[in-house]
């Protein structure tokens, strides 16, 4: 009888760690891209329509992959910085591809009928695609809108070298001081190590 209490009592004490694991820090940690991953292709519906993959960027040496949305008030605050990262980083072999994993049925502003008038509003120089089956931010393991995955190609593989934050103020583009995302790049250019993998990516949570 002793025996099946205690085996009772480490079970239950084995199924709450499990539970405690899996699901702090804002919900599951399994899962998603860590430094040093290969990136799976995609393959998503652009708001002109196209379907765009990798390979639709033959000349890139990488990819700013930056999940984000129409209506988070980060992810708005952060438009004119990513228009701005495109324009920097493009024409040096790191193209924007910004991707919308929000579920417009919880989240109705997210649909992508407006997804096609945001990009027009805010003459979006970069493709901004439907992540419609929501398999591709599960897949990275984006958690926030905007949430940044830096790619590199690799004897022919997308290899993650950052994850996390744009810069250091999310809030307020006029006074940022540190620039995460464009000094990682910026180190891939030279041939350099980069010196900060990972930051926190501060925004709101995926809507699914």
């Amino acid at each position: 009888m002793k025996t099946r209490y205690l085996f009772v009592l480490l079970l239950v004490a084995a199924l709450g760690a499990v539970a405690f694991t899996s699901f702090s820090n804002n919900g599951p940690t399994s899962g998603g891209y860590t430094i040093g991953d290969e990136a799976a292709p995609i393959n998503l519906l652009n708001v002109d329509g196209t379907m765009i993959t990798y390979d639709s960027f033959p000349d890139a040496q990488g990819f700013i992959v930056i999940f984000t949305c129409n209506t988070c008030p980060y992810a708005v605050a952060s438009e004119d910085r990513i228009n701005a990262l495109d324009a920097e980083f493009k024409n040096q072999g790191y193209p924007v591809i910004a991707i919308n994993p929000n579920n417009p049925a919880v989240q109705p502003e997210d649909t992508y009928e407006l997804m096609q008038q945001k990009a027009a509003d805010k003459s979006f120089s970069f493709p901004y695609l439907y992540d419609e089956s929501k398999t591709v931010y599960a897949e990275y393991g984006a958690k926030k809108t905007p949430h940044v995955y830096l790619l590199n190609k690799e004897n022919d593989k997308l290899i993650v070298k950052y994850i996390g934050a744009i810069d250091d103020n999310v809030r307020n583009g006029s006074a940022v001081k540190e620039r995460f995302l464009a000094n990682a790049v910026n180190q891939l250019l030279i041939g350099e190590e980069i010196t900060l993998k990972e930051t926190k990516a501060i925004g709101c949570s995926v809507k699914v």
